[in-house]
């Protein structure tokens, strides 16, 4: 494999060429009808740091690195802001150290040192933070980014219970090649899956996959270990408990403010062989909300179920702009999924939907991977998601504004939500940037409310990129939170959010989390600033 890349999603080998840079900026200036003028991307020879601030003993000598390119990688992680301070060759605050521990030893290790010595102590899986959740606080004296990603297996599979034990640095492809063997999967794909892992997973509370039922990871996990300053913590597993509150509760979001995840056990599944898939059209976006709100009802728990806005349909699934669109997907180890999906477009077509034949996709009983879901406009639109990481190498450069917010609502208060989040955010984007686009997908739907995923583009100003982000984000997310929706549905918290996660969360239960990061890390050397201040 190439060398993980220190600036940019993916590896060295993801980076974008200069000629592709010069293709993106002559395709946005034309969007925009402004004049762009590309920046080379940065290489690792041209990045000055601060010398470190601190002398790994001899003991961590090899767990330890403060190679350039090493402490590089690990200053930021992939916000919008992180990728355009990363394109400008800003790396002003860098970790001091990088530690790869490889086993939990040298993890406890790690943090001793860390602890003993009042350093800050950053937990690190695949680096795909999108909300400054591994940012090096400006005040730290000196900071220990600890990547677990040398700590990658599959432990142990209990194909009776189905379920695997795994390391918490193992990242989502090492996790399906190791459980395909067995003829299981975990099936947890988030966006990020190729660059993120289970630990990550587990502190940032992903979502995943599923659009429907088993969506967060929470669904997946039986158990979890964790090294803090004062010891391990590892809860007892079992499918289900009632005794008192869940340790695994509190591991679960906890963004390395209370330990560093070392190793889960997490519920696993037999690989589907039957799948279903179709592209439903839809008149207006409020038809196919209701179809969505239908379905999710109805106890179909479709694998797929994400409604895209007629421009989203547009950009992403070759639509024409006249018509949103529901992808619908089942999927299944035993049961032929051709019926349910029949199910479900009859529930769609009472909504007024249409799914053309082409756009139906019916696999039973084959083995690997399956053409279901992969064709036509629902096949379009898969293929931009999991490509979507990679372009923001290319925009970072190009002087413009983009980036998503997600939320969830209940169905109740969704329409009025959706109008009042578009409105602010248009406005913003036409005060901030002059122009912009807005689009909206659904995610995740529940049989109480569906969680959308906004996605904002406008032309930007070289050197002022930041700024103008920030000045959208923080309408965006102030309009979230005025209209009753969540700070974020799997994003996680970090920095970035902050604000308006300390607004929702109450304020008795900010007083408890303090409480318990005292018992277990009472030097607060892990995360500060994340989830609650210092």
């Amino acid at each position: 494999m190439a060398r993980r890349s220190f600036w940019a999603w993916g590896t060295e080998d993801d980076e974008p060429t200069m000629a592709q840079v010069e293709e993106a900026a002559r395709r946005a200036g034309e969007r925009w009808g402004i004049t762009i003028e590309p920046v080379p991307p940065p290489t690792i020879d041209e990045i000055e740091l601060r010398p470190p601030r601190a002398t790994v003993p001899e003991k961590l000598a090899d767990t330890c690195s403060t190679d350039t390119h090493d402490r590089a990688r690990h200053t930021y992680g992939k916000s919008f802001g992180d990728s355009v301070r990363a394109y400008r060759r800003d790396f002003t605050n860098p970790p001091d150290v990088v530690a790869f521990p490889r086993d939990e030893a040298e993890v406890v290790a790690v943090l001793e040192w860390c602890d003993q010595q009042g350093y800050i102590a950053i937990p690190w899986g695949g680096g795909s933070s999108v909300v400054g959740g591994l940012d090096v606080p400006a005040d730290a004296p000196v900071a220990v980014a600890i990547n677990l990603e040398k700590m990658d297996q599959v432990l142990e599979v209990d194909q009776t219970s189905r379920a695997a034990r795994i390391q918490a640095g193992a990242l989502g492809p090492q996790i399906e090649e190791q459980l395909r063997p067995y003829g299981l999967t975990l099936r947890h794909f988030p966006q990020s899956f190729e660059w993120s892992g289970l630990g990550g997973w587990i502190a940032t509370r992903s979502g995943g996959h599923y659009a429907t039922n088993h969506t967060h990871i929470d669904d997946f996990v039986e158990s979890v270990r964790m090294v803090t300053p004062r010891g391990t913590w590892e809860s007892r597993r079992l499918p289900g408990s009632g005794a008192g509150p869940s340790p695994d509760r509190l591991a679960i979001g906890s963004e390395g403010i209370l330990g560093i995840i070392t190793e889960a056990w997490v519920r696993v599944q037999a690989r589907p062989v039957f799948r279903a898939s179709a592209g439903v059209r839809f008149p207006t976006w409020e038809a196919g909300s209701e179809a969505a709100r239908a379905i999710t009802q109805s106890k179909l728990w479709p694998a797929n179920c994400r409604l895209l806005d007629p421009q989203e349909t547009q950009n992403a699934a070759g639509g024409d702009g006249t018509f949103a669109m529901l992808a619908l997907g089942f999927e299944s180890a035993d049961v032929p999924q051709g019926d349910f999906l029949q199910h479900a477009l009859r529930i769609a077509q009472e909504m007024g939907g249409t799914a053309p034949q082409e756009e139906i996709v019916i696999k039973d009983g084959e083995s690997g991977d399956s053409e279901a879901g992969r064709q036509g406009a629902v096949g379009a639109w898969r293929n931009a998601f999991i490509r979507a990481p990679y372009a923001r190498n290319i925009n970072a450069g190009l002087g413009t504004v983009g980036d998503t917010f997600e939320t969830s609502i209940t169905w109740d208060r969704w329409p009025e939500f959706d109008r009042a989040v578009r409105d602010a955010v248009n406005e913003a984007l036409q005060r901030v940037c002059g122009a912009g686009t807005l689009t909206c997908r659904f995610t995740h739907v529940y049989p109480d409310g569906p969680a959308p995923y906004y996605t904002y583009n406008g032309p930007g100003k070289r050197g002022g990129e930041t700024e103008m982000w920030w000045a959208v984000k923080e309408a965006a997310l102030e309009a979230v939170w005025a209209n009753g929706g969540t700070v974020t549905h799997h994003h996680a918290v970090g920095r970035d959010h902050r604000p308006w996660y300390d607004r929702q969360r109450p304020d008795l239960f900010a007083a408890s989390l303090h409480a318990a990061k005292k018992t277990v890390d009472p030097a607060g050397i892990l995360n500060p600033g994340v989830l609650i201040d210092p």
